[in-house]
C-alpha cells in the first residue's frame, strides 16, 4: 500500500513539472512528504503491517469513545475439531488483549458465537486494570458471522420475551452460549454488533481467521 502511494506522488509531482516547471518549493515539499511516507510501516496484502501490528480498526474511526472487537471461528467437518480467535483493538490500533482457543469436537456456530463471548469476557477483566470502567465502555463486535450478528440484533430479543424459545416453542441451538453472550453485554454501556464479509481481505478478519486455522493445523499434526 505505501508503494503503490508513492508511486502516486511521483506521478503527481512529475505532472506538476510537466504543466508549471520544476519549482524549487514545490520539489522541497515533496521531497518532505515522501520522507514522512518512506518512515511508515509497510503493509503486506492481509492488512498486518510490516512490525506484525494490525491497521487502525476502521469500524470505529468516527467514534473516539468505542472499542473495536474482531473474532472469527470454524470448525473441520462441523461436527468436528474446531476453533476461534479474537482481538481487541482501541482507535489508536493498540491491541488490549487476543486470544485463540482450540475445541477437539464442536460445530461451526460454537465457535462463532464463542470468540465474542470470550473477547467480551476477557475485556472485563482488562478494562479495570487500564482505569476503564466497564459500565461506561462501548464496543462495537465486528465478525463475518450473519448467524450471530442476527442473533445478537434481534433473535434474542424475541427469545427473551418467550422465555427463551423459539417461536415453535423449542429452545434455540447453542443456548447457554446465546444467554452468556446476553449476560455479559449487559456489563458494558454498549455492545453492537457489524456484518463484514468472510474472506474479502478485512485485516483483522483475515489475522483472526489465520489464528483459529493455524492452532487447527497444530493440533492436526500433533
Amino acid at each position: 500500500m505505501k508503494k503503490k502511494h508513492l508511486k502516486s506522488l511521483n506521478t503527481i509531482e512529475k505532472w506538476l513539472q510537466k504543466e508549471y516547471g520544476a519549482d524549487e518549493t514545490v520539489k522541497l515539499a515533496f521531497e518532505t512528504i515522501r520522507e514522512a511516507m518512506e518512515k511508515l510501516p509497510e503493509e503486506d496484502d492481509s492488512g498486518v503491517t510490516e512490525d506484525g501490528g494490525l491497521p487502525l480498526p476502521s469500524e470505529i474511526k468516527n467514534d473516539p469513545g468505542m472499542i473495536a472487537l474482531y473474532s472469527d471461528g470454524g470448525c473441520r467437518g462441523n461436527p468436528g475439531p474446531g476453533a476461534f480467535a479474537f482481538v481487541v483493538q482501541k482507535i489508536t490500533g493498540e491491541v488490549m488483549c487476543e486470544g485463540v482457543e482450540y475445541e477437539a469436537h464442536t460445530t461451526n456456530n460454537k465457535m462463532e458465537l464463542s470468540g465474542p463471548l470470550k473477547g467480551l469476557t476477557e475485556l472485563l477483566d482488562v478494562l479495570p486494570s487500564q482505569g476503564q470502567e466497564p459500565l461506561l465502555t462501548k464496543v462495537r463486535v465486528v465478525t463475518d458471522s450473519k448467524y450471530v450478528v442476527d442473533g445478537m440484533k434481534s433473535w434474542v430479543q424475541g427469545w427473551k420475551a418467550r422465555g427463551w424459545k423459539k417461536a415453535d416453542n423449542k429452545a434455540p441451538e447453542n443456548l447457554e452460549l446465546w444467554q452468556a453472550l446476553d449476560k455479559v453485554r449487559d456489563h458494558f454501556l454498549l455492545v453492537d454488533w457489524m456484518w463484514v464479509k468472510g474472506h474479502a481481505g478485512h485485516p483483522q478478519n483475515e489475522y483472526c481467521d489465520r489464528k483459529a486455522n493455524e492452532v487447527m493445523d497444530d493440533r492436526s499434526r500433533s
